[in-house]
Formats: C-alpha cells, sequence, structure tokens
C-alpha cells in the first residue's frame, strides 16, 4: 500500500471482489441474507469493539480494524459487504478508506461515522472527487446503526 497526501494507490494485490459468479441468483441472496459482513473500522478501540459486538448480536458477521492501512488488508480477505467507518484516524481517514474501498469493491455499502465538527472540508473534498457517503454522528444508538445499514442493504 502507498499513502501520499491525499493519494492511496491500491497494490494489484488487493483485486476487487465481485459477486461469486458460481452462485446462482437464489443462492447469492440466500448467503447475503445469512452473511451481512461488516467491517467496522475506528482507532478508539473500545468503540469499535463495542459496536462490533452490538452488530454481530444483531447478526452481523464482524471484523474490526483500528486504522485504515489494516482495513484495505483485512477487507481483501474478509470482504465485507458493509463499511462502517469513523472519519477522523490518523494516517489515512475514513473518507480515504471509504473511496479506495468503493473503487477495489463498487458494490460494497459505505457508512461513515463521527463525532467531531470539523469534517466538512473531507467530506466536499470527496464530493468533488464524485463520491459521497451517508453520515451519522456520533453516539448512534445501536437501534439506528442497524435501521442504516439495513436501509443501506436495500438500496
Amino acid at each position: 500500500m502507498i499513502y501520499s497526501g491525499s493519494v492511496i494507490c491500491i497494490p494489484p494485490s488487493l483485486p476487487p471482489w465481485p459477486p461469486d459468479s458460481t452462485k446462482s441468483a437464489s443462492e447469492a441472496h440466500q448467503s447475503s441474507l445469512q452473511e451481512r459482513r461488516v467491517l467496522v473500522v475506528d482507532d478508539e478501540r473500545l468503540l469499535s469493539e463495542t459496536t462490533a459486538a452490538i452488530l454481530t448480536r444483531a447478526g452481523f458477521k464482524t471484523m474490526v480494524a483500528y486504522d485504515g492501512f489494516s482495513a484495505l488488508e483485512k477487507a481483501a480477505k474478509f470482504r465485507p459487504e458493509f463499511l462502517l467507518t469513523d472519519i477522523m484516524m490518523p494516517a489515512m481517514n475514513g473518507v480515504e478508506l471509504a473511496i479506495a474501498l468503493t473503487k477495489m469493491s463498487p458494490v460494497i455499502k459505505i457508512l461513515l461515522v463521527s463525532g467531531q465538527a470539523g469534517i466538512s472540508d473531507i467530506l466536499e473534498e470527496s464530493r468533488q472527487q464524485g463520491f459521497e457517503f451517508p453520515l451519522l454522528a456520533k453516539p448512534i444508538h445501536p437501534l439506528k446503526l442497524i435501521e442504516s445499514l439495513n436501509a443501506l442493504k436495500e438500496n
């Protein structure tokens, strides 16, 4: 992985993960109902672990990462359906991560979260690049989080 300012280069060892073409449409649908995979990314370990536990109890399969770079590596193996990421993180922010994962897998559903007010410049920069992601403000009630992920699934 190469990171230079706001440019993130995805190495060829992290290919996109299209839907499994060996499954029939009904098998793929059944599989997606059974295994809703969420990659939870936040540099606040307690918050990411707690969020993952809540989602696991709600029937999601979760994986946790504490920074953008490890999230990219884990995503290549885990192949999440959803990315739930904090925006303000060191080295690579959540919007940069969301853009990189969208390029790796255009079908991934992204949900950004933030508890900080100073994120408008980051969001505006992503809009100028043609990327816009839904955003929830921290703290998030667990039911609101689950509802938001389910709503993304339907879109």
